[in-house]
């Protein structure tokens, strides 16, 4: 078995987080939950879809003259270990895209 590298979209960050905390997880002896899993996750959280505009002002500072416009939904990048498919609740949301993204594990290529 070797890695997966998956790309997901979910609609909030209240989503992402369910599905995280329900890979697999110990409690310790204080009741403290942690993952017992080998997976890699990134939250990239919602993505700059365009980036916001600068004009240098009269005293020579930056200003921002147009706001950048961040995706909708909470992006999530995952470096499945030791799996040959993704958990089957993950499919859904996975995406696909072109080249890397915003974000690449070191060493592995999305594409």
């Amino acid at each position: 078995m070797g890695y997966l590298f998956k790309k997901y979209e979910f609609t909030d960050q209240t989503e992402a987080e369910s599905f995280i905390d329900g890979l697999t997880h110990e409690t310790n002896e204080e009741g403290e939950t942690y993952p017992n899993h080998k997976h890699t996750i990134v939250k990239l959280g919602q993505i700059v879809v365009t980036p916001a505009e600068y004009e240098e002002g009269e005293d020579g500072e930056l200003e921002e003259t147009t706001a950048a416009v961040l995706a909708d939904n909470y992006s999530v990048d995952v470096l499945w270990s030791d799996l040959e498919e993704q958990p089957e609740d993950w499919a859904d949301f996975e995406i696909i895209i072109e080249g890397n993204g915003v974000h690449t594990f070191a060493g592995w290529a999305y594409s």
